[in-house]
């Protein structure tokens, strides 16, 4: 058996016209499978991003949790943070 695997993007005039080509033509024949699978968004953020970024961020909202936050005033931020 022999397995392959295609990455279509389906939002493309070329990928809607594969997948209509594909389902009708394979569709109910033996010994072929169509299986589709889709890619977590959740994956594809993980994958943008620095893993020293992430492990800062986790870090900020493990002290937000914790309490430890600063508030500014919005009609004076610059007095603020000063």
């Amino acid at each position: 058996m022999t397995t392959i695997t295609i990455k279509i993007n389906e939002r493309t005039k070329a990928g809607k016209a594969f997948m209509a080509m594909s389902e009708s033509f394979f569709k109910g024949v033996d010994g072929i499978e169509i299986i589709e699978l889709e890619t977590t968004k959740s994956t594809k953020k993980e994958e943008k991003y620095n893993p020293e970024f992430v492990a800062k961020v986790k870090k900020a909202e493990a002290e937000i949790k914790k309490g430890n936050t600063s508030r500014l005033n919005p009609n004076d931020i610059w007095g603020s943070i000063l």
